[in-house]
């Protein structure tokens, strides 16, 4: 007969054992969801300036899949399917195409883009495919992969938007009060301080995580952006993504991607996350580029139809989080896109496009940026779709005359600044002439200074209980 104790000396040892088990199993299903998918070959069969013809290997394509061009005294030229012809598989390059042969092999792979992010991602700089461009050595990888072009949630499955967010702009803060996981348009032309803006909202703005896109942005200013404009500060909790304007078009589209990617992986762990994109436009303007080449028809401004099917899955992909099957309530991903209006037209196509998706638009004016006066934002032309609900009902009154002071000085500006205006022709019009001075000032901030959301509101109700 054994002993007690030599019973519970078996028993832990089969304990252990059956860890020890578990354990291996847990590995070999890691390992075994790790492994390469299945490699198909195909053959180039005609280069025609970045448009790419492959043969062979047809069951195993899809638009939207990764392959590798093999090339002469060249590292493998990744590619992505953009659309089939008859026989063929119609390719665009991530990068230039020199080297590329007659006949050369292509590598076909099976799996979609993804990108395994963790949150030691913060605080750095990657490029298109989530490779780091700062320095600082490579980035570990997460176990789980989320794919660069997801679908967004589902409308029932969405929270609604949150509490009103800080951003510590007084002029957003106060005339168009953006909710948590609401999304923003923020139109300008180019020189009118959006880039400033943006930089201003990343550091001050009430959030967990941040995740900036520069999309085509020059490169001379991308280090500017990181290191003045954003600072340190803003850079400890952000992700910035970086496509030059000189990168090829499928890497500053694929950008764009891995913007919303990053922000969805972030969101999933429960954070509040803020998403600055700069810019829309230039999204678009890759994706006409890739339609164009595939030979779709291009329409108004030469943007192709595919290009306004890809703005509402892109932006969609921001916004409140989903609840999860499990009940588990995700962060709200809070998205303010640049859209860089051409010619300063604010009705050009795509900024017409994105003004109709999106929940609220900021307008940049070169009239006021001419002025002096920084951040730009024309008040009186933009509008946050939340407001008024997310206000008291003494804010409301605040917003209400303040907009009436701007509206009424606005009207009569010519006349007052030529000086045909005569003083009680009008009360409203006498009102802001007065205000019009302090109004302005509390407009005006500097890019490093910040001032609570509660606070604007006292200081701009200060100003106009002046008369």
């Amino acid at each position: 007969m054994p002993s007690a104790q030599g019973g519970e000396f078996f028993a832990l040892t089969n304990l252990k054992a059956s860890f020890t088990i578990l354990s291996r199993m847990e590995q070999l299903v890691h390992l075994a969801r790790n492994i390469d998918p299945m490699r198909v070959f195909g053959r180039v069969a005609v280069v025609n300036g970045l448009l790419i013809e492959a043969k062979g290997g047809l069951s195993y394509m899809q638009v939207g899949a990764r392959c590798e061009i093999i090339r002469r005294h060249e590292a493998p030229l990744p590619v992505e399917v953009v659309g089939f012809r008859e026989d063929r598989a119609l390719m665009m390059p991530f990068g230039p195409v020199e080297g590329i042969t007659p006949g050369a092999e292509i590598r076909i792979s099976s799996e979609g883009a993804k990108v395994h992010p963790t949150t030691a991602w913060l605080g750095r700089i990657i490029d298109s495919f989530g490779e780091p461009i700062d320095g600082f050595g490579p980035l570990p990888q997460g176990p789980e992969g989320y794919l660069l072009k997801a679908s967004p949630p589902s409308a029932h499955s969405r929270q609604k938007v949150g509490e009103r967010l800080n951003l510590g702009v007084r002029a957003m803060d106060v005339f168009t009060t953006c909710c948590r996981g609401q999304r923003l348009g923020v139109f300008a032309g180019s020189g009118v301080g959006k880039s400033v803006l943006l930089s201003m909202l990343a550091r001050e703005a009430t959030c967990d995580a941040v995740v900036v896109g520069l999309i085509g942005e020059r490169g001379r200013e991308v280090r500017e952006f990181v290191e003045e404009t954003l600072g340190p500060e803003g850079l400890r909790r952000a992700i910035v993504v970086v496509a030059t304007s000189d990168e090829p078009a499928l890497k500053r589209r694929q950008a764009a991607y891995m913007t919303l990617a990053l922000s969805e992986y972030l969101r999933d762990q429960g954070l509040e996350v803020l998403c600055l994109m700069d810019s829309v436009t230039r999204f678009a303007m890759a994706q006409r580029e890739i339609g164009l080449a595939t030979g779709e028809p291009p329409t108004t401004k030469g943007y192709t139809p595919t290009c306004f099917a890809e703005l509402p899955k892109l932006l969609e992909r921001a916004g409140p989080g989903p609840i999860l099957p499990d009940g588990t309530r995700t962060g709200p991903i809070t998205g303010l896109f640049t859209v860089l209006v051409d010619g300063d037209d604010h009705n050009e196509p795509i900024a017409d496009a994105v003004r109709g998706i999106l929940d609220g638009h900021i307008v940049m004016s070169r009239g006021i940026a001419e002025r002096g006066r920084f951040p730009a934002i024309d008040v009186l032309k933009s509008i946050s779709r939340t407001m008024p609900d997310c206000q008291t009902i003494p804010e409301r009154e605040i917003v209400r005359q303040a907009r009436k002071v701007l509206s009424s000085y606005t009207n009569m500006e010519e006349l007052i600044r030529i000086g045909a205006y005569r003083q009680g022709a009008d009360p409203d019009v006498d009102r802001a002439i007065i205000l019009n001075p302090a109004v302005e000032d509390f407009l005006r901030q500097g890019k490093d200074e910040y001032t609570p959301l509660d606070e604007s509101f006292t200081l701009l109700g200060q100003i106009l209980s002046q008369s």
